[in-house]
């Protein structure tokens, strides 16, 4: 049974959904607590899952520095508290896995999976980053109204997630026009995808439980070379390829990824 709730104190809106151990969900840039669709079946036979929507996207609102990095881990870590979640095992997908190995910095974790994270980029990889992301987000807004016919069909819908997906043609058209238009709602996508692309690289090391690092091998956003990086900031981690992937591994190979969280959560 899901249920949605809303935080008194907070911004954060969030949803909770199945039985079992609670196990916290944290979305990337421009989705929201529903990018998390591809695994429900699978997840919540045996967690509680904790869906958030971020700060600027979906149901919540945007506070001063939500533009930020800095400003989101700052809302989530005081959500946390708020919410008694603090040490919860957590899983994150591209800027969502950059905010749970931050947590996990910060001690304010259990056990952490982090599908692709951003925030080791390098040199050009920055440039090339930004300005597709900023391309992209300026494309989805432009052609917002046309969203649902394009994503329903395989060749526009490959051609418009050619650096996302591995296998876009493949993907349910009503969940991909879904994605594309929480990125051209996000309040904040521009000012995040500056902030992200031009601070500074993600910090370890790991300080609070075990962290898993997943990574797409077909991913062209954070492109696979940056994996070592990740593991290298958080000694003693373990890494896992998705063979079939790209960015988002809970679109290519979600039956792979909803295992790997229960196992490693």
């Amino acid at each position: 049974m899901a249920y949605a709730l809303r935080s008194l104190s907070m911004t954060i809106a969030f949803e909770r959904r199945g039985t079992g151990r609670p196990l916290l969900l944290v979305h990337g840039l421009g989705s929201t607590r529903h990018g998390w669709t591809t695994l429900f079946s699978k997840l919540e036979a045996s967690r509680e899952l904790v869906l958030i929507d971020l700060p600027g996207h979906g149901a919540s609102p945007t506070e001063e520095d939500s533009h930020t990095f800095e400003g989101l881990a700052r809302s989530l870590s005081e959500w946390l508290v708020s919410e008694k979640l603090v040490g919860v095992p957590m899983v994150g997908s591209s800027l969502g896995a950059r905010l749970v190995l931050e947590l996990a910095r910060r001690g304010s974790t259990g056990p952490v999976v982090a599908l692709d994270p951003g925030g080791f980029w390098q040199g050009w990889e920055r440039t090339w980053a930004g300005s597709t992301l900023l391309a992209s987000t300026n494309l989805v807004r432009a052609i917002r109204p046309a969203i649902p016919v394009l994503s329903r069909n395989p060749v526009s819908r490959s051609a418009l997630l050619a650096q996302l997906s591995a296998k876009p043609w493949a993907l349910d058209g009503d969940f991909v026009a879904g994605e594309l238009i929480g990125l051209a709602r996000t309040r904040t996508a521009k000012g995040l995808i500056r902030d992200l692309t031009r601070g500074p690289a993600q910090g370890g090391p790991a300080a609070s439980g075990p962290i898993t690092i997943g990574w797409g091998r077909h991913d062209h956003l954070c492109i696979p070379a940056q994996a070592e990086r990740a593991c290298r900031a958080f000694p003693g981690s373990r890494m896992v390829w998705f063979e079939h992937s790209g960015h988002f591994p809970m679109w290519d190979e979600p039956n792979a990824t909803a295992d790997l969280i229960l196992e490693a959560t």
